[in-house]
């Protein structure tokens, strides 16, 4: 049994959870109590909560008082059994024959009380009912009665408790929430981008102070798809479709376009946005930023100027070198054969600069740039005819300016001896190029057929042999094997996967 000192703070606590401190009937158990009375043929009935100082009547049948002094209570001795308290005649009963409630208004005489008990056991008051007169106690049906209507009491007691917590961590969560809204609102407008959130129909209801700074537009006029007419017309169409896009698929949201300010100048923005997910992965917002990229992508033109103009500079170097080169053949014709080899060299490594340089969208060349089969197609096409005399196949593997140089001498090398004295030096003859990725290596073909038969193989190396030796070992740090066999010469590299170019830089 529960001690009859129960006022420890915790009390108070409990009864503030089932919502009770300011607890308004409403007739919520009048017609229990209405019931519970004419059950047990009494003249009061009383659903009463027990606190620190009093109990108050959460409803009462024939009792005018709200309250009574906790001192004075019979519910708080109700509350600590664990079955009814029943008093036949509180004038004869010690713990209650001077109690005021006794001796005067109402005059208790029977008293019957059924505990008010959580689901952990915390005593709250009673349901009971009084009678003015004296009475041997109840029947076994209204015994029965007081217990299931005191447990309808809990019941519902239970149900506004639960109320009261989902209210509570309603309350909680939506402080929490706007506490962490303001926090996101204060860090969002101390950030120099623009700063922009979406509902997941793509519906823009948010923009942080830049925004409205870099453009200048009224807060709020640009929300739904107002956005749109801040950008340059022609760049709304490819904006509007890009957006499209994320929000059907759901991948980030990445574009450059040119963002009106608040002068009415045109700058351009890197737009980005990601998607926010539930635990079921489903979007429930997207978080966007433009970025000011005005001066960068000026920069930018201004340096693809200079990498033109520079290119045009050393392509006309390498005319220079060849035409002083021809110059000095009038001089000396017994050299016109050497000069027309290292002629063809310096043509191929043009070649190969101008495939590799840097380019932009617009002076980028048709062929598939920085990779080797594209390198190769150039190089080599001189070489083809309508019979296709020089056919590459395989992976492709991406090339840069590191390997481009030597590829394009080892290249030349091996297609110049093939058009003087092997495949490519009869009309039937032509070279297969297969390429093979590996994990390690890239592994390149070079096989030679229909051309002059090879009876022996050279017994001195030449000096393209040992440009392409040069090239293949110490230039790219590869491996290079030379079979002379009878339809014509086949040649194997292999080069290091790490030393045809460098990694690319991670975007985030």
């Amino acid at each position: 049994m529960t001690s009859l000192d129960n006022t420890s703070p915790s009390r108070s606590a409990i009864l503030d959870a089932h919502d009770l401190a300011d607890f308004s009937d409403g007739g919520v158990f009048d017609e229990l109590t209405a019931f519970t009375a004419a059950l047990c043929e009494t003249p009061i009935c009383l659903v009463s909560i027990v606190g620190d100082a009093t109990q108050r009547f959460l409803s009462r049948q024939g009792l005018d008082v709200c309250e009574t002094p906790r001192e004075t209570s019979f519910c708080a001795h109700a509350m600590l059994g664990s079955d009814l308290l029943v008093v036949s005649d509180a004038t004869q009963d010690p713990r209650f024959a001077d109690n005021p409630l006794v001796t005067g208004e109402p005059f208790i005489r029977f008293y019957a009380g059924a505990p008010l008990m959580t689901d952990d056991g915390f005593p709250l008051g009673s349901l009971c009912v009084i009678d003015r007169v004296p009475r041997t106690g109840l029947t076994p049906l209204q015994e029965q009665g007081l217990r299931v209507m005191a447990s309808q009491v809990m019941a519902a007691l239970g149900s506004r408790k639960t109320t009261k917590i989902q209210q509570t961590n309603e309350a909680v969560a939506k402080q929490a929430l706007s506490e962490t809204e303001q926090k996101f609102r204060i860090l969002a407008d101390t950030m120099p981008q623009m700063v922009w959130s979406t509902l997941p129909d793509g519906h823009h209801d948010y923009y942080n102070a830049r925004w409205y700074e870099f453009t200048g537009v009224p807060v709020g006029s640009t929300d739904g798809e107002g956005w749109n007419g801040m950008f340059h017309p022609d760049d709304q169409e490819q904006a509007w479709e890009r957006w499209r896009h994320s929000l059907r698929t759901g991948e980030p949201y990445e574009i450059e376009y040119r963002l009106r300010n608040a002068e009415g100048k045109y700058r351009w923005t890197l737009g980005r946005a990601l998607p926010i997910r539930d635990a079921d992965g489903h979007i429930t917002r997207w978080f966007g930023t433009c970025t000011d990229i005005h001066e960068q992508k000026l920069l930018m033109e201004q340096r693809e100027m200079v990498s033109q103009e520079l290119s045009h500079r050393i392509k006309n170097i390498f005319s220079v070198i060849n035409g002083l080169i021809g110059l000095s053949t009038r001089a000396h014709p017994q050299l016109k054969e050497l000069a027309n080899e290292l002629r063809a060299r310096i043509m191929s490594l043009g070649q190969a600069h101008d495939f590799v340089r840097p380019h932009s969208a617009r002076s980028q060349p048709g062929a598939t740039q920085a990779t080797l089969k594209g390198l190769l197609e150039k190089l080599l096409s001189a070489y083809q005819s309508e019979t296709q005399r020089v056919r590459i196949s395989g992976d492709d593997v991406r090339i840069d300016d590191r390997s481009a140089t030597p590829l394009a001498l080892i290249f030349h090398e091996l297609a110049t001896n093939a058009a003087k004295y092997g495949a490519l030096s009869t009309h039937e003859g032509s070279v297969v190029v297969e390429i093979s990725d590996s994990p390690d290596d890239v592994i390149i073909e070079w096989t030679e057929s229909g051309g002059p038969r090879i009876e022996l193989a050279p017994k001195v190396e030449g000096f393209g042999s040992r440009l392409i030796e040069l090239s293949i070992s110490n230039q790219l740090g590869g491996r290079i094997s030379n079979s002379w066999n009878p339809d014509g010469l086949q040649v194997v590299a292999a080069i290091p996967r790490n030393a045809m170019s460098r990694p690319l830089p991670e975007t985030t």
